[in-house]
């Protein structure tokens, strides 16, 4: 399929991708570091973007800072029908937008729009949620007396997101801040900044229709560097990153040397558990859309298939020749299962995964490789594999943001829920059985040791009404529905004393 992405981006307005950094509130220097963006998929430059200098980024701190002073005394409900707005927005806009998120990332033009469903979805959820920023009342034990706790914004959320999930892991964030009352600072991957210039257009359009603050949505394009700038500055309360355990692992310490809040999505060995009492049926679809979508390099990529004995064969053999059905090529054709990873790195660590799998004694039972010629030539296709290993192999306690999958055999069900524990990672997790005491075990306190657990379905796929996140080096975050919303905003306890006396609590007498 043939795509003029110009068309795209005029339709998104932007015309002139440099032109954009000289107004508003997308940051970039003009005369520090450019970068060139190319797309995955044919490997063709889409445009080139002006990073941003520590100096933009002092800017961009002080413009939010001062835009938060005022958005914060909007009502909440009135902040909600703005983000409504932004939603509406979003729906007219979500094809092309959908096309311009699978062009730059590289992911199917089904899970694009799906991707932009996400943000219209959790523009609904807080448009909601700005009428129930509920707190609590409790009875004091001082007579007339009136205790109660209440929610206030905290000031400036740094968004630190990254290349799998362009734009949807952004609006999981930013509209629920927005109707905490809080400010934005997103810094997208410095790999899909065009889809992030896109939403802040978006945005942009609906404060302007109501003389909101641009400031109240600020982007930042940069490396790095620029993250570590949001990690360590005191300006912003809570950094929100999602990323690898490593780059976790840094803002983390960074965020906690200042006593700041960080909410953290970090890596995901997903393993489904594959009962002798499942549909394997139901099984296989889950499987291999978990292993293979968004080419592996979703967080929630079924990475470990944990197998029971008796039906291990059987499975086996209808994943081979499901993997035999996929179709690899350009994303934006609706035929292909699978795209691109996101660069030639990504290809490199993909293909030094397979060897170091093979040099612990893996079996590939579907072959790997990088494809090249033809459709191929960006030089990011690879081919979905599959191996046969043993648990104790370290490379399948390692998360490979790429298209393999490792089978590993169980006896018992105890045996399989220790097996899936036994990675250093906690995002998502899942069963398929038809028996009501296995799907009761792994869902106990004594089963699944992740943030999500699924009875089945696969470890792909979440909802944006439930809290997101996952435990162990997954970083321990949520994000998203549920009560995800409490982390925007500070909690505070008052008590009202309406008496004409002063009485100390715990009974303490303090007599003058």
């Amino acid at each position: 399929m043939s795509l003029d992405i110009s068309d795209v981006l005029k339709r998104l307005h932007i015309n002139d991708i440099n032109d954009a950094f000289s107004t508003g509130n997308l940051w970039g220097g003009s005369n520090f570091q450019q970068k060139d963006i190319t797309s995955p998929v044919d490997g063709k430059k889409i445009a080139t973007v002006k990073m941003a200098s520590p100096d933009d980024y002092n800017q961009v701190v002080e413009h939010a800072a001062k835009a938060f002073i005022k958005w914060r005394t909007l009502p909440a409900p009135k902040r909600g029908e703005i983000v409504r707005e932004i939603g509406e927005a979003l729906r007219n806009n979500k094809e092309d937008l959908g096309t311009l998120v699978s062009y730059e990332m590289g992911k199917s033009l089904q899970e694009g729009f799906g991707e932009v469903q996400e943000m219209i979805d959790i523009a609904d959820f807080a448009v909601g949620q700005s009428r129930q920023l509920y707190g609590l009342t409790m009875h004091s034990e001082r007579p007339e007396h009136r205790m109660y706790e209440q929610y206030h914004p905290l000031g400036i959320v740094g968004i630190i997101s990254a290349f799998n999930f362009p734009v949807a892991v952004w609006s999981w964030n930013a509209m629920l801040a927005w109707v905490c009352g809080d400010v934005c600072i997103w810094k997208p991957s410095e790999k899909t900044p065009l889809t992030a210039i896109a939403c802040q257009h978006i945005v942009q359009s609906v404060f302007k229709k109501h003389a909101i603050d641009e400031g109240v949505s600020c982007l930042i394009i940069g490396d790095r560097n620029i993250g570590e700038l949001m990690a360590n500055d005191t300006r912003i309360p809570l950094i929100s990153a999602t990323g690898s355990t490593r780059m976790g692992k840094a803002v983390g310490a960074a965020v906690g040397a200042r006593l700041g809040r960080s909410l953290l999505e970090l890596g995901g060995n997903n393993a489904i558990i594959i009962s002798e009492n499942a549909d394997l049926d139901m099984a296989l679809i889950g499987a291999v859309f978990g292993a293979v979508g968004t080419a592996g390099q979703r967080c929630t990529t079924t990475r470990r298939l944990l197998i029971h004995e008796s039906v291990y064969e059987q499975f086996k053999q209808k994943l081979v020749k499901a993997y035999a059905q996929i179709r690899i090529g350009n994303p934006l054709d609706e035929n292909n299962h699978m795209g691109p990873l996101i660069d030639r790195d990504a290809v490199q660590l993909y293909l030094d995964s397979i060897e170091k799998c093979k040099a612990e004694g893996g079996r590939f039972i579907v072959e790997g490789g990088k494809l090249e010629g033809g459709q191929y030539t960006s030089g990011c296709y690879v081919k979905p594999c599959i191996a046969e290993v043993e648990s104790h192999f370290k490379i399948v306690h390692h998360e490979t943001f790429a298209p393999i999958v490792y089978l590993i055999k169980y006896k018992t069900v105890e045996e399989a829920i220790a097996l899936q524990n036994s990675v250093p990672q906690g995002l998502s997790s899942a069963i398929m059985t038809n028996n009501l005491r296995e799907a009761e075990q792994f869902l106990s306190y004594a089963g699944s040791d992740c943030g999500i657990a699924n009875v089945n379905i696969g470890t792909s796929g979440a909802e944006i009404g439930g809290a997101f996140g996952g435990e162990k080096e997954t970083g321990g975050g949520r994000e998203s529905g549920s009560d995800a919303w409490k982390v925007y905003m500070r909690r505070q306890t008052n008590t009202i004393n309406y008496s004409t006396n002063l009485p100390l609590a715990q009974g303490i007498k303090f007599n003058l």
